[in-house]
């Protein structure tokens, strides 16, 4: 692709073909750094968020591969090349990054901001679990070259930002690379306006995720076996969707994708959120205190970091359905104070998030420029 114009800040993404927590955070750079263009491998505006149309957004020439905006997974061996033959002129190149934006080159600075270390590449065992074969086999012989690529680029940092401690730890054990926590923005907006999904009565139990199988929606289906007098409403899409679907007990009920004041009311309406997720941070919990809402989810990975025990939900130690479904019987019967978990989400509020992600590009621009005039 050309090289962009000399800016003070790019931004660069992975891929821009999905409505999930990595976008909502994008979506926070572009209000701290208005002016700041997008550079990403693939872009489907009608797949994302609208906000981006808003933005000036520059592909590479996988755009012109049309099947990798509908299904970006199948890029999956191509965005490390297509990221290192691609040069911004910039102050600072901010890359919102899983795996491949960091791979960027740049005529400034540059700073990470890792949402996990490559799963498919450092966790292929638990990415690839419960998908064909065929693709794991296909995609083992690349893991090698590709962790020592991501290695290399993660090395050409000058700052490296993480959204929680389980992936600072990953950061230091695959890259040996010191980081800094700064968590992202939960995006929920409890002030926003809502609008009722028909034939659901609230009192429902919540459940917010990708359909993928590390999520272990399952584990939650098998759950509501056990819980006959609760309905579960599950939002999302994702490859393990029609799967999911056809072994759903009949008091589970799939939304697929909703448009964002459907999900206000859902958060606003349910009993609580519940998760059986190991996730990387866990955004989707914060979502639901911000509307007063308590969670019942596993106790690992990001999760401790997001949720206060007995003060805004209830942990669960293993993903199993007789463990979740003593969690969520903790939770039903537990009074909770919608003071306490809306203070809690208030302290991951975009404001935050920018405020701080503003005064760390000063931080480090300031003391690029002292090193240069000392030099």
């Amino acid at each position: 692709m050309p090289a962009a114009r000399c800016a003070p800040v790019v931004i660069a993404h992975d891929y821009l073909t999905q409505r999930g927590g990595a976008e909502r955070v994008v979506m926070a750079m572009t209000r701290a750094f208005p002016s700041a263009p997008i550079v990403t491998s693939v872009f489907n505006p009608s797949r994302t968020y609208g906000e981006f149309s808003e933005s000036e957004v520059r592909t590479t020439a996988l755009q012109r591969v049309p099947l990798l905006a509908k299904h970006h997974r199948l890029g999956l061996p191509l965005y490390a090349p297509f990221f290192s033959a691609t040069t911004v002129d910039a102050q600072l190149v901010l890359c919102s990054t899983s795996g491949w934006a960091h791979g960027i080159q740049t005529t400034g600075l540059k700073a990470l901001y890792v949402y996990n270390t490559a799963r498919w590449v450092y966790q292929p065992d638990e990415y690839f679990k419960g998908r064909y074969a065929a693709s794991h086999a296909l995609a083992r012989p690349l893991a090698s070259p590709l962790r020592r690529w991501n290695h290399r680029a993660a090395l050409t940092a000058d700052k490296v930002w993480v959204i929680s401690r389980a992936v600072q730890e990953r950061v230091w054990r695959h890259w040996a690379l010191d980081s800094e926590v700064l968590y992202p923005p939960h995006g929920a907006d409890p002030c926003g306006s809502q609008e009722a999904v028909k034939g659901l009565q609230p009192g429902y139990l919540l459940a917010v995720t990708r359909m993928l199988h590390y999520k272990r929606v399952d584990v939650l289906l098998e759950t509501m076996r056990q819980l006959p007098g609760h309905q579960l409403v599950v939002v999302g899409d994702g490859p393990e969707i029609r799967r999911l679907r056809a072994s759903a007990p009949r008091n589970c009920r799939f939304l697929g994708s909703v448009r964002d004041e459907e999900l206000r009311w859902l958060y606003a309406n349910c009993l609580g959120l519940v998760s059986a997720a190991n996730e990387d941070l866990g955004l989707v919990p914060l979502e639901a205190m911000a509307f007063g809402r308590p969670v019942a989810v596993l106790r690992r990975g990001g999760f401790v970091e997001t949720v206060v025990e007995e003060k805004t939900g209830v942990f669960f130690d293993e993903p199993t359905p007789d463990s979740v479904a003593a969690a969520v019987r903790t939770l039903s019967e537990s009074r909770w104070s919608t003071e306490e978990l809306t203070s809690w989400a208030n302290r991951f509020s975009e404001q935050s998030f920018i405020d701080r992600l503003k005064a760390g590009v000063r931080e480090l621009t300031g003391r690029v420029e002292l090193a240069r005039e000392a030099s």
